[in-house]
Parts: structure tokens; sequence; C-alpha cells
């Protein structure tokens, strides 16, 4: 499949990509390799291999939802570099 200049538009469109005509004739030669290759795995015989869902043996291991106590405010605020009563004090970032 060749990828002409309306099609890489409507790619770069949606993709929202942004590249200057110098730059377009690269990008159409490289996807047209990329869906070349991948055109190319059209040709492997897939018909006995099972979909893959994970690429582990590995189960998750869920816990139980349960309420434990929760921290408080004198230990969470132990080691803060900065604090006011019962809040972190932290520079400021808006102006």
């Amino acid at each position: 499949m060749n990828i002409d200049k309306d099609l890489l538009n409507k790619i770069a469109h949606l993709a929202r990509l942004e590249f200057d005509e110098s730059t377009a004739e690269e990008m159409m030669a490289d996807m047209t390799k990329i869906l070349t290759w991948v055109e190319k795995l059209n040709e492997l015989d897939t018909d006995n291999v099972e979909p893959l869902t994970t690429m582990s043996h590995e189960v998750n291991v869920l816990r139980e939802d349960e309420v434990k106590p929760h921290l408080s405010h004198e230990r969470a605020l132990k080691n803060a570099p900065k604090k006011d009563s019962d809040y972190f004090r932290v520079p400021k970032v808006l102006e």
C-alpha cells in the first residue's frame, strides 16, 4: 500500500501531527515501509495459534477491600520538611 499526499494529510490531521512540506516525502516513504512490513505479517499461518491475552502466566493477586486504620495527621506530617498545623506547606506554583 502506498501513501499519497492526501492520505498523509488525513493521517496527520487525525493524529494531530505537524510537519513541514520538506519532510512530507520522507514521511510518505516511511509510512509506506511500515505498511508493507505489516502486510507481510498477513503471510503467516496463524490458524492453530491461540490468542495471547497476557504476556505472562501470572495471575493478579487481589486483596479484600477492607477498612483499615488510616494515617493520623501527626504521623503524616511527622517528616514533612514544612508544615502548618494540619497541612503540608509547598512552594507557590501559581501567581
